[in-house]
């Protein structure tokens, strides 16, 4: 454990200016994402508060770590920790899917879990790449490699 600790301490010991646009960044698209599942029924929190905890205290450490990696290499490993999030989701019913949504009647209700944890996988790769951008535009530096 102390070996992932060694790996992990840096990549998540960044400027507070890139923190905080990652916040920022992730809780306005958590909010857009929960209100456009909401609208067009396919699926919503149970509480609006769940995406502070979803996406900054869960996905931003994991954009953190996945960072300056390979987009293959982000997604894949974003799909795993997505997969554990929607699996929670629900499971724990904290997520709220409609019955019969959009993603049911193209995928089939045993493939929703799995068509969600693959759709925001992309969270991680394209995350990143768009906070490094407004990073390096608003503060004219680029984002340092870990």
């Amino acid at each position: 454990m102390s070996d992932f600790w060694n790996w992990a301490k840096p990549k998540l010991l960044v400027d507070n200016r890139l923190i905080a646009l990652y916040c920022i960044v992730y809780f306005t698209w958590g909010m857009v994402m929960n209100w456009f599942g909401a609208t067009v029924e396919i699926a919503k929190f149970t509480y609006w508060w769940q995406v502070i905890t979803c996406y900054i205290f869960y996905m931003v450490p994991i954009s953190l770590l996945l960072r300056n990696l390979p987009f293959h290499t982000q997604y894949a490993y974003g799909l795993m920790a997505m997969g554990f999030l929607e699996f929670g989701g629900y499971y724990f019913e904290t997520s709220y899917a409609y019955p019969n949504n959009l993603m049911d009647q193209f995928f089939g209700i045993r493939n929703f879990s799995l068509g969600m944890a693959l759709f925001f996988a992309l969270y991680f790769p394209l995350g990143n790449w768009g906070v490094g951008k407004l990073y390096s535009l608003l503060f004219k530096t680029k984002v340092s490699s870990n």
